[in-house]
């Protein structure tokens, strides 16, 4: 494919053939992957991260207000894209969910929807008014959730059962479709106090303490994989290394959902449990925020590497974006529970570095499209 990098395996397509049959157009939806939806990811997380950060700024708010609008706008063209796309190319479709370096990626459409949805009640009311914002989000999250929890047992599923991986081949791109849960679990909490009180808001918030449970043990059981692909095969191919930052995801929405879950716990359940929930959000996000750092430190080492040994754009660099901005909300929510300011100011910092990593993302990804070379036919392989 053309729009996405392919981790090594033995899958049933050979990443960068092109399939016997008539010559497609140089630019069509035919190559439109799933992957696409980590753009929608990553502008609406820049809305979401903004309205999170404990801090108030000249032109902050409008400026997270037409973030949100531009990710409103890209989720609906790309919905209406990819929905041609199974249309008029259901065999290239089927050949996505058979490609275990593709299939994962239908995890992003969840998570796409559901960080829209989040946006649009976190800073979208201010343009639509608060009722239709706390439709459209109850709506994106419910949709979302239903898809991710889809997701993370389908594409499981099919690795086992219909895809074949080489040992040693292991990808953080096999987190996505596990993560998304947890993205449910993170975002959730802001319908908590629209719900009937009683049992409806404990239910949705079990639900999501659920979904975090989900998440984060299928997280544990891949992660050793990916570090033991590293340790034992060496890095990771160059167009690939931005996928490294795809692990900060988990680590930076897990620590998000325990404090925003906290933050609504209080009349949700019993005051006992609340103040466990307030204590847990603190003891869990502090050591995994300290790891998420330290992965970090590794990933941007290994980033810099990669561009010294030439590496160049492609879709991969979406990677950056979603998964740092989960950790400028992991922080934000930190600071709220500690009162550290060191929090708040780790969340500033690293918003600075998600607004420029979106803003190269985006505007090389422009170029691409402008020039017809990310929706053009994959090449043959070299060989």
């Amino acid at each position: 494919m053309a729009t996405l990098t392919h981790a090594p395996s033995r899958s049933r397509t050979t990443p960068g053939h092109t399939p016997p049959g008539p010559v497609p157009p140089r630019s069509s939806v035919r190559y439109l992957g799933p992957n696409w939806y980590a753009a929608v990811m990553g502008t609406a997380i820049v809305a979401n991260a903004g309205a999170a950060l404990p801090l108030t700024a000249p032109g902050l708010r409008l400026g997270c207000d037409i973030v949100w609008a531009l990710s409103a706008l890209m989720l609906v063209t790309l919905l209406a894209a990819r929905t041609v796309h199974w249309v008029r190319h259901r065999d290239q479709a089927r050949r996505h969910l058979l490609d275990p370096a593709v299939a994962p990626f239908y995890g992003c459409l969840s998570m796409a929807l559901l960080a829209v949805g989040g946006g649009t009640l976190a800073v979208g009311q201010d343009v639509i008014g608060e009722r239709a914002a706390l439709a459209a989000d109850a709506v994106l999250w419910t949709v979302g959730t239903l898809v991710g929890l889809a997701a993370a047992a389908a594409i499981p599923y099919l690795m086992v059962t219909r895809h074949r991986i080489e040992a040693g081949s292991a990808s953080p791109v096999w987190l996505l479709p596990l993560v998304a849960p947890m993205v449910s679990a993170a975002l959730g909490p802001a319908l908590v106090p629209h719900l009937p009180g009683g049992q409806w808001q404990e239910a949705m918030l079990l639900a999501c303490y659920a979904m975090f449970g989900m998440s984060l043990l299928a997280t544990l059981l891949v992660l050793p994989l990916v570090v033991a692909r590293l340790l034992h095969h060496g890095p990771l191919p160059l167009a690939l290394t931005p996928t490294l930052f795809l692990v900060l995801g988990p680590l930076g929405q897990s620590t998000t959902a325990v404090n925003n879950l906290a933050d609504v716990a209080p009349g949700a359940v019993g005051a006992s449990y609340a103040h466990a929930m307030g204590a847990f959000a603190v003891v869990y996000g502090v050591p995994v925020m300290g790891f998420a750092l330290l992965w970090l430190a590794i990933a941007t080492a290994m980033v810099v590497r990669a561009f010294r040994g030439g590496m160049t754009f492609t879709m991969t660099w979406w990677g950056f974006t979603f998964p740092l901005g989960t950790c400028v909300t992991g922080a934000a929510g930190l600071a709220r529970h500690t009162g550290l300011s060191a929090f708040g100011w780790l969340a500033v910092a690293l918003y600075a570095v998600l607004v420029t990593a979106v803003a190269v993302a985006a505007t090389r990804t422009c170029s691409g499209l402008a020039r017809g070379k990310l929706l053009a036919p994959p090449r043959p392989a070299a060989g």
